[in-house]
């Protein structure tokens, strides 16, 4: 297998044309590989200055779980520390555990950033929304996002080889007209359900607005801690 690591967009563009198969630390894919036949080539994004920016507003895809640090808002650095062991964290990637991860325990913290995605086809770059992202799997360059005035982050103790643990991700955002949006993302089981309401100084009427999105659907276990995240993340809000 020939690992191609391409330094800018237009490399990218060519490695896509021939056919590279895009990795990250190919945590999830080299077992696969070992059983089914490894590909003639394959791509990492590590050398791509655009995927391994970390700042205040940007995460690269190439960037390394472990590397993911207090410049980027709580939510997801609490989420990228939850990851697996620290051999994993110092292998996988961003753009892996969103698009490549059946578990994305980044994809809610997302979520409440309001974050999008820059991706790349064979006609060059675009910005693509979350669902888009996770339900076409793109070559992943980056997630940039608006920035909170608090966020907060909940991932249920899970065992190895069980189902997913549950995971639940606050952000409070400022708005134009002065006023705030609470938004709130859980992963309870395969898929990841998300709401955003306004952030009044009264949780019990913000728990009652998210009820009526799709966050109303979840069992009452989930529920509760939603509620104790929100209270939270509110209360901090207006610390």
């Amino acid at each position: 297998m020939l690992l191609r690591l391409p330094t800018s967009l237009s490399e990218v563009r060519r490695c896509l044309a021939d056919g590279a198969v895009p990795v990250g630390g190919a945590t999830l894919v080299w077992a696969q590989w070992q059983r089914d036949g490894f590909p003639e080539q394959a791509m990492s994004l590590r050398r791509l200055p655009r995927a391994t920016v970390v700042d205040a507003e940007t995460l690269g895809a190439a960037v390394l779980l472990h590397q993911v640090d207090d410049r980027v808002p709580e939510v997801l650095r609490r989420a990228a520390a939850s990851v697996g062991t620290g051999a994993v964290r110092r292998t996988a990637t961003v753009g892996g555990n969103i698009v490549g991860s059946a578990l994305r325990c980044l994809l809610p913290p997302a979520l409440v950033l309001d974050a999008r995605a820059t991706v790349m086809d064979g006609d060059g770059t675009y910005e693509a929304e979350l669902a888009e992202v996770v339900a076409k799997r793109p070559l992943m360059l980056d997630i940039r996002w608006r920035r909170p005035l608090v966020s907060g982050y909940h991932k249920a103790p899970g065992a190895a080889g069980g189902p997913p643990p549950l995971v639940v991700a606050t952000a409070v955002h400022a708005e134009e007209d002065g006023g705030r949006r609470l938004f709130t993302a859980v992963r309870d089981g395969d898929e990841a359900v998300s709401g955003s309401v306004p952030a009044t100084a009264d949780a019990g009427r913000v728990l009652d607005a998210l009820e009526g999105t799709a966050l109303g659907g979840l069992p009452g276990p989930a529920w509760d801690v939603v509620r104790r995240e929100v209270t939270d993340v509110l209360g901090r809000a207006d610390a």
